[in-house]
């Protein structure tokens, strides 16, 4: 008995996945808003409950296990796969004017919305452009939106990501500097609430997803370099 209590606490205890520091404040703002409303009438404190719940749930930061191998670049966000093409980078980050793969991520506000590193290597840029904040998961918003890119000298070159604000995103938050160095899958910055991240890609980079499927940031690999590599064939059932 005591063995099944241990292992039921385990399975329990797992299920919890840390929050965010940035997070708390509005976990708590969430819940005393709640409680003033229950105040005000009984129902409204329950409404209020599960909204703090939505909010603790929105700024989750899991774990997860990133392949080292400079050969792939993984995603820097959850979410699904919006859009893979060519585009030219921001003019901000000083990739010149060539069109580049570029990959984007669009996370929803059910996605976790810390972004994470797609390579290794050195910030040699990081580039805060202020701007408008359409629906991420239009295409214009690439060049419209608020939104704060990373330039990584990689093993392969220079690969950018780009955070990119979304309708009810109001705040892009970055936990690097430029000059560091970080390692692919490490943590790079949060928006909130609602955005997508942009990924360009070098010309030896070949795409290892399609649009319309579900990345994991960290972990899922959206592209990689070597031998020339065909997008897989898939399927959606």
């Amino acid at each position: 008995m005591p063995d099944a209590a241990m292992s039921l606490l385990d399975t329990v205890t797992k299920a919890f996945v840390p929050v965010r520091r940035e997070g708390w404040p509005f976990v708590g703002a969430f819940f005393a808003a709640a409680v003033v409303l229950g105040l005000i009438w009984d129902p409204l404190f329950w409404i209020g409950l599960a909204l703090t719940g939505w909010c603790a749930y929105f700024f989750r930061d899991p774990q997860r296990v990133t392949p080292l191998d400079d050969d792939i670049v993984v995603s820097p966000a959850d979410g699904v796969v919006s859009a893979i093409g060519p585009a030219v980078p921001p003019a901000e980050l000083g990739l010149g004017d060539a069109e580049r793969t570029r990959i984007s991520v669009f996370m929803n506000v059910f996605s976790v919305h810390v972004n994470r590193a797609p390579v290794r290597g050195r910030i040699t840029t990081l580039a805060y452009k202020p701007g408008k904040f359409l629906n991420a998961d239009l295409d214009k918003a690439s060049r419209e939106n608020e939104r704060n890119g990373f330039v990584f000298d990689s093993p392969h070159g220079a690969v950018a990501a780009v955070q990119v604000a979304g309708l009810v995103a109001r705040r892009i938050i970055s936990f690097c500097e430029e000059g560091e160095e970080l390692g692919a899958g490490e943590r790079i910055g949060l928006i909130r609430f609602g955005s997508r991240v942009d990924v360009y890609l070098p010309p030896e980079a070949t795409p290892q997803v399609f649009a319309g499927q579900m990345a994991v940031a960290g972990e899922t690999v959206i592209a990689a370099y070597g031998r020339p590599r065909p997008a897989p064939v898939t399927r959606v059932s």
